[in-house]
């Protein structure tokens, strides 16, 4: 029995050390086994996106002559038109007060005018009976063709305020055309609406709105700490919203020299022409980004940035690479240009040199961590 008890007591001890020899050896183990990657040869291009939209090179407002109520609209928005083509009619309603006054310069220019007359002839009787001198009869023949055309230019303003223009050209101003060729993009009014013409005070009302879309150009923004980077003359890819899988070549035409505060940054505006295709109808507003390749070099030796850390004092960029078995070694590395996904990577690594993928996790084994149960109860 004795015998037994020291059997059983040897057996303890083993299993116990058994027990934690095995959970030694268990934890000794790294828990992650990293993964490396070495160097690549790639083509890298450095890009400024900016946001806008495509607009019209030229936009052309059509503002009426005279003022007065639209009559008649011809034409609707989206129709093409050419330089002369009718867009309205306008029918002159004179403002009460003005047409009182003009009445009143009439009549009184046709007392004046009638006095001169009596004047003038009276005196054209004394003159041949030799009564009055040739002076004093020129003199009243003058008169008398002053306040004559005076009476004529107040019936002339009269009627203009009638009907809109005067010596029976009335259509030609009532009339709106087209100034130049197009697309109507906006018909901002409609029958019956009171418009104005443009003068010191007013721009005036806007009948219409034409443009060429076939002459658009790209209108977006860029960030002060890029605009630096930019030269006019750089070719620009523009993508737009409304168009998928389609890129239109432009050129880089103008950069603001004034920047605006945009959400508390400061944006510089630029311009590029787009050269357009037949393909798809390319409408005025749509949203749009271009691309500026800033820089790009072919055939150059990178590194995944996604193998990159960062010194959390200096910020300055490391790796760690692989001496042994996964043992690794901090190494301090030069880059170049980026893209986002790759770097050019100027000294610190060779090609040979295998880089440790940092940011690797462990993969969840099956069973391992979920130890719940169905009713959310543990184990």
């Amino acid at each position: 029995m004795k015998y037994l008890k020291h059997i059983g007591i040897i057996l303890l001890i083993l299993g116990i050390l058994f027990a934690s020899a095995f959970f030694i050896k268990s934890n000794s183990k790294s828990s992650i086994v990293y993964d490396t990657q070495t160097l690549i040869t790639t083509t890298i291009e450095e890009k400024i996106v900016a946001t806008g939209k495509v607009l019209p090179e030229d936009e052309v407002n059509i503002v009426p002559q005279i003022a007065g109520i639209i009559q008649e609209i011809y034409v609707e928005e989206g129709d093409e038109i050419f330089a002369g083509d009718l867009i309205a009619r306008i029918k002159v309603v004179p403002n009460e007060q003005t047409l009182n006054s003009a009445e009143g310069r009439v009549k009184n220019a046709q007392i004046v005018m009638k006095n001169s007359k009596i004047e003038f002839e009276r005196n054209k009787a004394l003159y041949k009976k030799e009564i009055i001198s040739e002076q004093e009869y020129n003199s009243s023949e003058l008169r008398y063709n002053q306040d004559m055309q005076n009476l004529s230019n107040t019936k002339s303003d009269l009627q203009i305020i009638k009907l809109g223009s005067s010596g029976g050209s009335s259509i030609t101003n009532t009339n709106i055309r087209a100034t130049v060729s197009g697309t109507i993009l906006e018909i901002p009014v409609e029958e019956g609406d009171q418009v104005i013409q443009a003068n010191t005070f007013n721009a005036g009302t806007i009948i219409a709105t034409i443009a060429d879309l076939n002459q658009m150009i790209f209108e977006g923004q860029v960030d002060e700490g890029e605009v630096g980077k930019l030269k006019v003359g750089m070719p620009l890819a523009v993508t737009l919203g409304a168009i998928e899988n389609k890129e239109y070549e432009a050129k880089l035409r103008l950069i603001a020299p004034k920047g605006t505060e945009v959400a508390g940054a400061i944006q510089f505006k630029i311009e590029g022409e787009v050269y357009l295709d037949d393909e798809y109808v390319v409408r005025a507003g749509y949203s749009a980004n271009a691309s500026i390749i800033t820089d790009k070099k072919s055939d150059i030796t990178a590194i995944s940035e996604a193998l990159l850390q960062y010194d959390s004092k200096t910020k300055n960029p490391y790796v760690e690479i692989e001496t042994s078995s996964q043992k690794f070694v901090r190494r301090d590395v030069e880059l170049g240009i980026s893209d986002g996904v790759n770097a050019e990577l100027l000294s610190g690594v060779k090609k040979s040199d295998k880089i440790k993928v940092w940011n690797k996790t462990e993969p969840v084994k099956r069973g391992e961590t979920d130890t719940s149960s169905d009713d959310g109860s543990y184990d």
